[in-house]
């Protein structure tokens, strides 16, 4: 700010990378899955989007504090972006920084930005609960060391990518009356860093998939918006687990859906799917499953494993007093 005149000028744009075209056009191709393809894609437009609502804009500095152990945010902007690409003129003294900026928290209902005074330690971090909804927004985020010098005009590009994904269960029950459905999954990261782009499993939620509306068809769909699974192999984004006391997927599967049946007579039966596939951010994973007459539900697909309880019971529920 020595020099009034010097231009500081910063350019977001959302990259979207995706396979969501692709995975619906090959796992609903059929003339039959068209009402499920439209309804999902429906759902997911709001998801797989380049598209930001909000953007919050975080400056540190890249000189460790000794009180906090880590770098301290010297500056904060927060904007409505309602764009795909906008760009921002910055009034910010000369110095080297760490850029990080994420969008679309503000309408996601699960997740928020933690400890965004701190570079290191600044995460998008979801509840500490049993179950959880799905997120309600395409999360993208970006990271870029920045060296703002005196007298210069400077311009800096920011990409943001994806950091979360979603995956549905499309279910035929056409030959078996059901009464009531309820799917839930797990095995997906609860923690995002930003600076060092390390997912984190630090417990082991459920999601309680939210059902799709797909009108005049037997098949039922459901649909969960959350943080990528483990990986099988190294990756780009470094996946991170910090508590060994974290229950493994079943079988060795990476993340799992749990499919609840009420037949007519009321009995219930559990379906646990174990998907060895990795769910990537940015990424959607169709499963395709039929229920039989018991309840229980299988599937062609030769990387998901079914395990069945038939006459399944919950566990007690208890209300603790506080």
């Amino acid at each position: 700010m020595s020099d009034c005149e010097t231009d500081y000028t910063l350019d977001y744009e959302l990259r979207l990378v995706t396979n969501m075209t692709a995975e619906l056009q090959t796992r609903l191709s059929l003339a039959a899955d068209v009402k499920v393809a439209t309804a999902l894609q429906s759902y997911l437009n709001g998801i797989f989007t380049d598209f930001a609502h909000d953007v919050d804009l975080n400056f540190y500095d890249v000189v460790e504090d000794e009180a906090s152990g880590d770098s301290l945010r010297l500056h904060h902007e927060a904007h409505v972006m309602d764009a795909n690409q906008s760009s921002y003129t910055l009034y910010i003294p000369v110095h080297r920084y760490m850029h990080l900026a994420v969008a679309n928290i503000e309408d996601n209902g699960v997740v928020s930005l933690e400890n965004g005074n701190l570079c290191h330690g600044a995460s998008l971090t979801q509840g500490i609960q049993d179950t959880l909804p799905c997120q309600k927004t395409g999360l993208f985020s970006a990271r870029l060391p920045m060296d703002i010098k005196e007298g210069e005009d400077q311009e800096f590009n920011v990409r943001l990518f994806m950091a979360n994904c979603a995956s549905a269960l499309v279910v035929d029950t056409q030959d078996c009356p059901i009464r009531d459905m309820r799917v839930f999954a797990d095995g997906f990261a609860t923690d995002f860093s930003l600076c060092d782009s390390v997912y984190h499993f630090r417990h082991s939620p459920k999601i309680r998939a939210d059902r799709v509306e797909v009108k005049d068809s037997p098949a039922l769909c459901f649909a969960t918006v959350n943080f990528p699974s483990r990986d099988v192999e190294p990756t780009k984004t470094v996946i991170q687990i910090d508590n060994p006391d974290v229950e493994e997927t079943s079988e060795g599967a990476l993340w799992r859906y749990y499919v609840y049946v009420t037949l007519p007579d009321g009995t219930v039966t559990e379906s646990i799917l174990g998907v060895f596939t990795a769910l990537p951010a940015g990424y959607l994973k169709i499963i395709k499953v039929k229920v039989l007459d018991n309840g229980a539900v299988q599937t062609s697909d030769p990387l998901v494993g079914v395990s069945v309880t038939l006459d399944w019971e919950p566990g007690q529920e208890y209300v603790v007093p506080f």
